[in-house]
């Protein structure tokens, strides 16, 4: 894990003279753990984990959607969980393990979600994209093999005004196959439809 700092070192609470340099005004010096990395940053108190991902730390993979907890498109992991960055304090996530979409892939390395989604066309305008892939790498990680059913639950936050839900709920299938046999190929009536 390396440390990144993005704007200046934490001020000393004295007036004594110190070799680190002023606080900015109106902000606090937060170290943030983003997709394995430590990074301190100066965020305004009442910025969101949204709004300081894309504004302060530039990772801009996270998309403002509805800002009011309602589309999915801003879902991130935090702790492991999906939660709604829109309505989440960035001061509330300090020391807590957070993972954007920028985070999926693996040293270079696609996540199975992320190459499924891209084989499937589960991705249209791909403006929602982000949000699925988080909440749905969270399903894959706490239950390898859902159900359709399961897909629907956990992916009910999230919503899509490009597609039917079907490339989405067929890409995770996929993808929990894939993460179990790399080689697993998508079934025929997903690629080319029922046949009759």
């Amino acid at each position: 894990m390396t440390t990144k700092a993005v704007t200046t070192k934490r001020p000393t609470k004295s007036r004594r003279k110190s070799a680190a340099p002023p606080a900015v005004p109106g902000r606090v010096l937060l170290r943030l753990t983003v997709n394995g990395e430590t990074i301190e940053a100066a965020v305004a108190p009442h910025r969101t984990l949204l709004e300081a991902l894309r504004e302060d730390l530039g990772l801009t993979g996270t998309k403002h959607g509805c800002e009011l907890g309602e589309c999915g498109t801003c879902t991130v992991l935090l702790d492991g969980r999906p939660v709604l960055s829109c309505l989440v304090l960035a001061i509330e996530c300090e020391g807590r393990p957070i993972v954007t979409v920028e985070g999926l892939a693996q040293a270079g390395t696609p996540h199975p979600l992320q190459t499924a989604f891209a084989e499937l066309g589960a991705a249209q305008c791909g403006y929602c994209t982000p949000g699925f892939l988080c909440a749905a790498k969270e399903l894959l990680d706490r239950d390898p093999e859902p159900s359709r059913d399961r897909i629907r639950e956990a992916l009910s936050g999230n919503l899509c005004r490009c597609t039917g839900y079907l490339k989405i709920f067929e890409a995770v299938e996929l993808a929990a196959r894939r993460m179990k046999d790399p080689a697993a190929a998508p079934a025929e009536e997903t690629l080319h439809g029922r046949r009759r």
